[in-house]
C-alpha cells in the first residue's frame, strides 16, 4: 500500500465504518469488448484502493460485497472464475494486509465453498488476527436475510434448550447474534454502478445508514469517488429519530 496523505486534511468528516457494494464489473468489461471476467480482475485493483485510501483517511471498519448468495446464479465459468479470483487475491494480498495493520474477517456462509477456499479464508483471517488499523471484512456467500434467519436460529436454539426466554429477546440482543456485532454499525454505505437497491446486503445493520449511490463502474470507481462520497457524507446531518432543533441544542433533548 501506498501513496501520500495529503487529502486527509480535505475530508471534513470520516466515517467510522463503510459499506460498499462493488457493482458495475461486468458491464465495464464489455463496454470496452472484453469478457465479463476482465471487469471482475480490473475490480480487485479498485478493492486494492479503496481498501488503501480508507487506511489512510483512518476509516475504522470497511464491508465490502464481493459475492452475494443470489450471485450462484450467474453463468458457471463465472462463478468459477469469481471463486479462482477470490482464492489467488487472498493468498497475494494477505501479506500487504499485515504490513499495513488491517485486519481481514470474511463473513457468510462458507459451507459451499471448496475445503481449499475454506482454508484460505480461515488462514488469511489467522494472520491478520493481530492488526489493529482498518477492520477489513469481505461479505462472500452473504445475504442479509440470511444473516436475520442465521441470528434468529441461534436464539432460538438458546430458547429450546432452556437458556433464554422469549420475552429476553430484544433488538439489542438480537443485533448481537448478527454478523459484525462486534462493529460499530455503517455509517455510509455506497453502491457504484448506478443502480440504487441495497440488493439484500446488511439489511439489519443498515437501519440508520446514509446512503450514497455512484454512476460511476466499480472499476473506475478511485481514491476521489471515494472522497466525493465522503464529503457528500459529511455535509449530512444524522438525526437517528430527534429533530434539528434537538441536534442544535435550539430545544430540549
Amino acid at each position: 500500500m501506498s501513496g501520500d496523505c495529503s487529502t486527509h486534511t480535505a475530508i471534513a468528516r470520516v466515517p467510522r465504518h463503510v459499506a460498499i457494494v462493488m457493482d458495475g464489473n461486468g458491464r465495464w468489461a464489455t463496454r470496452r469488448g472484453l469478457p465479463r471476467t476482465a471487469g471482475h480482475r480490473e475490480g480487485v485493483k479498485a478493492v486494492r484502493r479503496t481498501v488503501e485510501h480508507c487506511a489512510r483517511l483512518g476509516v475504522g471498519a470497511l464491508t465490502l460485497f464481493a459475492f452475494s448468495s443470489e450471485n450462484w446464479r450467474r453463468p458457471q465459468g463465472e462463478v468459477t472464475l469469481l471463486m479462482s479470483l477470490f482464492l489467488t487475491t487472498l493468498r497475494s494480498e494477505t501479506r500487504r494486509l499485515m504490513e499495513n495493520n488491517v485486519r481481514l474477517r470474511c463473513i457468510g456462509d462458507r459451507s459451499a465453498f471448496s475445503e481449499k477456499l475454506q482454508r484460505s479464508i480461515t488462514q488469511a483471517e489467522r494472520e491478520t488476527t493481530q492488526c489493529t488499523g482498518l477492520d477489513l471484512v469481505i461479505a462472500v456467500n452473504y445475504g442479509g436475510r440470511w444473516d436475520i434467519a442465521q441470528a434468529a436460529r441461534q436464539l432460538a436454539e438458546q430458547v429450546a434448550r432452556g437458556l433464554l426466554s422469549p420475552e429476553e429477546i430484544d433488538a439489542d440482543l438480537f443485533g448481537r447474534h448478527a454478523s459484525l456485532a462486534d462493529l460499530p454499525e455503517p455509517d455510509l454505505f455506497i453502491r457504484t454502478g448506478g443502480d440504487h437497491r441495497v440488493s439484500n446486503f446488511l439489511l439489519w445493520q443498515l437501519a440508520y445508514t446514509e446512503l450514497f449511490f455512484s454512476e460511476q463502474l466499480w472499476p473506475d470507481f478511485d481514491q476521489a469517488s471515494l472522497e466525493e462520497a465522503f464529503a457528500d457524507f459529511a455535509r449530512r446531518q444524522r438525526r437517528f429519530g430527534r429533530t434539528a432543533e434537538q441536534l442544535s441544542g435550539k430545544v430540549d433533548a
